[in-house]
């Protein structure tokens, strides 16, 4: 009978934060500036310049350490991790390896309706490295120090995952927890979330670990997905052949979909830690933990429930609806202005999701107002525009935020309900349509709907569906 293997997952993810400046300088953490233009002389490592800690980098960490259930460790100080790497200026990391900021704590998934809680070992604060750039042309590597100190936090969990998706369903939840938090925008693409994956695998039954590899380079939930799966049957493989796994760190290609040894962990380098000498320890009193746990949000299984009560929407739209932070502010907001939660919804659930796929955007760039959107519920709402030209409208809004009535005037697009106007097209529609006429007065109800049709067709979309229903009843006789 063929071996039954588990195979055992811990994740360390870091998350830049979102400060406006960086942990230890002034410097902007700004996306996507010019190289080497967000740099100062603290962040690239100058002699003799002092770090100086940014207070609201120590508060997004407590409040991600709250949320996940961790306790905060009230007098925590900064070591210095020494290595030497191109993108590493001082030729030392400002991070905390004893005394770290929270620990023990844990986030609950839910896979397969089945929940499960997964341990966090410890959460600590840290700079960030600079970023090399490789140019496969000229066979060099440049380096761009606008990353360098941007604040990070480290999340470091307990071995309790046992497969891709339960590794899915957690960075997910915290990915959520984050956002909800405003301490990160955790975008993978950006790199402002990232996640190595320690993996081993063992025989169904065993309690001792196997040996572990860690794997880099993971830059979206499906490259993770991909990874853990190559890397376990690439495990396997080594121990079904008898052969041993070796400690090291290896880089996934997720084109090629197979990992590369980078390094070997057998003989780890000695970071030599030792504590920061230009930083003093930080006290975190009662009252500061306390004032942070009062500014929390409501997170996400809050609202589902809140929602499905206050607002009576269904579970699958409230699911939707709030697993975006964005989207569920736009939800509030626009309800808000209009009393509409299901119309809202819907415009939410169906246009929104629609064009989000056609952009290709994740609904955290959404960037229309819910002023517009709930004017142009309203409009379609009073029948002052019609269904089609509603969604027309919302692509505009969806788009560039466009006043929905100031477009609807300057486009004449208001729909036609004067009876007077219509008059003289409906008959016309009628006297070349003999068919439907006759099939509608034999009883076919369809038939009434190609009628409505050809008059939007004559009136170029601007006529009131509901007012051309009408008409054409009473002119055909109502059945």
């Amino acid at each position: 009978m063929a071996k039954q293997y588990e195979t055992v997952i811990g994740l360390e993810v870091h998350v830049e934060l979102a400060t406006k400046t960086k942990i230890f300088c002034g410097c902007s953490t700004e996306f996507g500036g010019a190289p080497n233009t967000h740099t100062c002389p603290v962040c690239t490592g100058m002699p003799g310049s002092l770090p100086v800690l940014n207070k609201q980098v120590v508060e997004y960490a407590m409040a991600i350490g709250l949320a996940a259930n961790c306790k905060i460790t009230q007098t925590c100080k900064f070591d210095r991790k020494n290595y030497f790497y191109p993108d590493n200026p001082q030729n030392y990391q400002i991070s905390q390896l004893y005394l770290p900021i929270a620990r023990d704590g844990y986030v609950e998934i839910e896979v397969d309706g089945t929940k499960k809680k997964i341990g966090i070992h410890e959460m600590h604060m840290e700079e960030d490295a600079g970023k090399l750039v490789h140019d496969e042309w000229e066979d060099i590597s440049y380096v761009d120090f606008n990353r360098s100190g941007v604040p990070l936090v480290e999340i470091v969990s307990e071995p309790d995952m046992r497969s891709a998706e339960e590794v899915i369903a957690y960075l997910e939840k915290l990915r959520l927890m984050i956002q909800y938090l405003g301490a990160s925008d955790c975008k993978l693409q950006e790199g402002s979330m990232r996640a190595d994956v320690n993996l081993s695998v063992r025989e169904m039954g065993q309690t001792e670990f196997g040996t572990r590899t860690e794997m880099k380079n993971l830059n979206s939930f499906k490259a993770i997905a991909r990874a853990i799966e190559g890397e376990r049957e690439r495990q396997i493989d080594l121990l079904e052949a008898g052969e041993p796994v070796i400690q090291e760190t290896r880089r996934w290609d997720d084109t090629k979909e197979r990992s590369y040894a980078m390094r070997s962990k057998e003989d780890a380098q000695d970071y030599r830690y030792f504590p920061e000498p230009d930083l003093v320890p930080i006290v975190i009193s009662d009252e500061w933990i306390a004032q942070i746990r009062d500014k929390q949000p409501e997170f996400r299984t809050e609202k589902l429930e809140r929602y499905k009560t206050e607002f009576e929407i269904p579970q699958y739209d409230a699911e939707i609806i709030t697993n975006s932070k964005k989207m569920a502010d736009i939800f509030e907001a626009t309800t808000a202005i209009c009393q509409k939660p299901k119309k809202v919804s819907n415009w939410l659930m169906v246009e929104t999701m629609r064009l989000l796929k056609e952009q290709g955007m994740e609904p955290e760039e959404l960037s229309f107002s819910p002023e517009n959107l709930a004017s142009l519920i309203e409009l379609a709402d009073e029948g002052t525009i019609n269904n089609s030209v509603a969604k027309e409208v919302f692509e505009k809004i969806f788009l560039k935020d466009i006043d929905p009535k100031r477009y609807v005037e300057e486009h004449g697009l208001k729909s036609v309900s004067d009876q007077g106007a219509l008059q003289e097209v409906l008959q016309k529609v009628v006297a070349e349509n003999p068919q439907a006429v006759s099939d509608y007065q034999g009883g076919k109800e369809k038939a009434l709907g190609a009628l409505v049709g050809q008059t939007m067709k004559a009136m170029k979309g601007k006529a009131n569906p509901g007012v051309v229903n009408k008409m054409l009843r009473e002119m055909l006789g109502a059945k």
